[in-house]
């Protein structure tokens, strides 16, 4: 088991390592000049040269790369060129939104799609399975922001059920609290987690379906096992493999598909601060941003690689 753990973090900080890698040299070859937007179109080379050393942007890129690592690794992520403000404090303010979003949507997505996928591949070639497979099709073909408007729509305007818009904060000094947060989540949320919960449900009723067809399963059964027993206990436990990949990879998808959903709903999440930080040319905040989401998408993948050896223990072996 240790060998095993030792591989997996070896690989997961190699792949760190070269994200930082991609995302800072991506970022390097974009043209404009954080100074310039800065300045504006009214400044001299002389000020722009001036404000370009000041952000020490005339150093060499190896230099600065290393120096961002580091200041990474000590939490000093630097300042927001068009903020003022050191950019860890932004992307903290905005991973109070973003996060609970994330995680509402992803509790809807794991509830409703496993549900979903099961009671397909309980009735398998069954009206239950069309109907689920039909609106699983309709889910992925429907694009986020497009749902979301639908939602706003339906549910804020007509309906008046939830807000349409905005976030009132998490506690009373905010002029919100838990209820109204949680209440200014749930649209969006459902938002994100219509196209994810249709491509986890397909998965799912994939691999209970191909689970089904095991020897044991038949053992169980002819043994008087009810049918209900042997899918909840046996078929989809081994089913989970498949579909915790797809749950690792969409956690990712929720957090990095939320720069949509957010600005259609005018969350100050990171989403927005992606998008406002790239008008601003601030490559600073784009550039945490970016490898804070590939970090979360690694380290889950990390995590994904863990609950496999505790699902499947075959995989200790050392050939995982």
């Amino acid at each position: 088991m240790s060998v095993f753990l030792l591989k997996r973090f070896v690989s997961f900080v190699a792949t760190l390592l070269a994200a930082s890698v991609v995302v800072f040299a991506v970022l390097e070859i974009l043209p404009g000049n954080a100074a310039e937007v800065r300045l504006g179109p009214t400044a001299t080379p002389e000020q722009v040269a001036a404000l370009s050393a000041q952000l020490g942007l005339d150093r060499p890129a190896f230099t600065r790369y290393i120096e961002w690592v580091g200041g990474y690794l000590r939490g000093d992520l630097g300042v927001s060129v068009a903020y003022d403000t050191p950019v860890w404090s932004l992307i903290a303010e905005r991973l109070r939104v973003s996060l609970p979003l994330a995680l509402l949507a992803m509790g809807l997505t794991v509830v409703v799609a496993l549900s979903l996928g099961v009671y397909a591949a309980a009735r398998h070639n069954r009206l239950g399975d069309v109907g689920v497979m039909t609106l699983s099709q309709l889910g992925l073909a429907i694009p986020n922001f497009w749902l979301a408007i639908v939602l706003i729509l339906v549910f804020a305007v007509h309906l008046q059920w939830f807000p349409a818009g905005g976030f009132p904060g998490w506690n009373e000094d905010e002029g919100g609290g838990l209820w109204d947060g949680l209440q200014a989540l749930v649209l969006p949320a459902v938002a994100l987690a219509a196209v994810q919960a249709a491509i986890l449900a397909r998965f799912t009723r994939s691999a209970v379906l191909d689970t089904l067809r095991e020897d044991y399963v038949r053992t169980a059964r002819a043994k008087g096992l009810s049918r209900r027993a042997t899918l909840w206990r046996h078929v989809l436990r081994n089913a989970m493999i498949p579909v915790i990949t797809i749950m690792g990879l969409q956690f990712g998808n929720l957090l990095t598909s939320a720069i949509v959903v957010e600005n259609v709903f005018v969350l100050p999440g990171i989403g927005r601060l992606v998008f406002q930080a790239i008008a601003n040319r601030d490559l600073a905040v784009v550039r945490d941003v970016i490898m804070l989401l590939a970090g979360a998408v690694i380290l889950i993948n990390f995590i994904v690689d863990l609950l496999y050896a505790w699902i499947d223990p075959r995989l200790k072996g050392g050939d995982a």
